[in-house]
This record gives structure tokens, C-alpha cells and sequence, in this order.
């Protein structure tokens, strides 16, 4: 009888009488709140179990740095994407171009050769500053930010063997600025192209 009224009192339910119950069945059950015994099965959605790749891409992106003097072009940053590899287009690009330049081969060579040995996806991803740009080819920056990104996918794919089926592009332009666009250090840290290794 006790479990049909308990069922009758849940079609009927509000809050008030919800607390009621809840408080009845700990009484019962020896806890106030026999609900918030599974509270710490929740999964905890800010973290993640790193696999031996990750720590590896980290720990060898790292060396790479440090050994090849890449300090002011290259670094390295966590978050819950993933592990973004950081470019500044500097050593990629002249200025107003997407084109690669001679001196960008050498890292990406470097980086690819770290990438391949990773099974999660690739987002190649592209950023200017804020000053406008307007010529034949590039109508905003928005596309000079997705033929970078471009341009740099499809050399690692066609020239350095990344599996295309896991690399994507994005240009996102000047609308996702890592530093104030108020001088030209902080334009120059924006001018960047973002390598995202993607948390599966």
C-alpha cells in the first residue's frame, strides 16, 4: 500500500511535495538525502583522462621549442579543446599574403613529423589583427584567414602525409584576437595560425 501511494503522490507532484518525499524516504532509509549519495558518480565534464599521445605530442612540442630556438614563433597551449600548437604568421607568411614563405617549411616539417604519430583529429585554424585588409584577392581579412589556414592543411596533407579524413580549416579573421589590437605587439601575437589537436 505504501508504494501506491508513493506512486499516486509522484503523478500529483510539486516541488514542495517532491522534498516531501525525498525527506520521507530518507527517514526510511536512514539518510536525508538518499539522492545525494550517487551525487559524486556525476561525470565531472572539465576533465579528462590524457592518453599516452597527448602527454608525448606535449612533451615533444615542448623539446621542439626549446631546441630550435622557436620561442617567438611557436608555443604551446591546454584547454578543453585540446592542445593548440600556435603559430605567429611571421614565420609563415608576408605580410598580406597567404602564401607560404621558405622559412615556414622547416617547422611544419617538424610539426608534421609529431602530428602523424597522433590518431584524434586536426583543425587548422586562422587569425589576423584588426586592421582592414582590401585588395583583389583578399575582399576582408576573414579570407586571407581561411586561405592561410588552407594553405597550411594542404601542405601538411599533401606534402607531409597528414591523413586528410582527420584535418579540417577555419579562418576565423580578427574575431577571435588573443591580445588587445591596441599596438603592434598585440597585432602580431593576433596574426597567428592555430593548430588544434582535438580531444576525442
Amino acid at each position: 500500500m505504501g508504494l501506491f501511494i508513493i506512486l499516486y503522490a509522484v503523478s500529483k507532484i510539486d516541488n514542495t511535495k517532491y522534498q516531501e518525499m525525498i525527506s520521507a524516504m530518507g527517514n526510511v532509509f536512514g539518510s536525508q538525502n538518499p539522492i545525494g549519495q550517487f551525487e559524486s558518480l556525476e561525470p565531472n565534464l572539465n576533465s579528462f583522462i590524457e592518453t599516452t599521445e597527448i602527454i608525448n605530442l606535449k612533451e615533444q612540442v615542448s623539446q621542439l621549442i626549446e631546441e630550435n630556438d622557436y620561442t617567438g614563433f611557436l608555443s604551446l597551449e591546454e584547454n578543453e579543446r585540446g592542445i593548440t600548437i600556435r603559430i605567429m604568421d611571421k614565420i609563415l607568411f608576408q605580410s598580406g599574403s597567404s602564401v607560404l614563405g621558405p622559412s615556414s617549411f622547416e617547422i611544419l616539417n617538424k610539426l608534421a613529423g609529431i602530428l602523424r604519430t597522433i590518431p584524434n583529429d586536426i583543425r587548422v585554424e586562422g587569425h589576423t589583427d584588426d586592421i582592414p585588409i582590401n585588395s583583389p584577392m583578399f575582399p576582408s581579412n576573414w579570407h586571407l584567414s581561411v586561405s592561410r589556414a588552407l594553405n597550411t592543411a594542404y601542405y601538411l596533407i599533401e606534402n607531409e602525409g597528414l591523413n586528410p579524413d582527420k584535418v579540417s580549416i577555419v579562418g576565423y579573421g580578427e574575431y577571435q584576437p588573443i591580445a588587445p589590437n591596441a599596438d603592434e605587439g598585440g597585432r602580431a601575437i593576433n596574426r597567428r595560425v592555430d593548430i588544434v589537436i582535438l580531444n576525442e
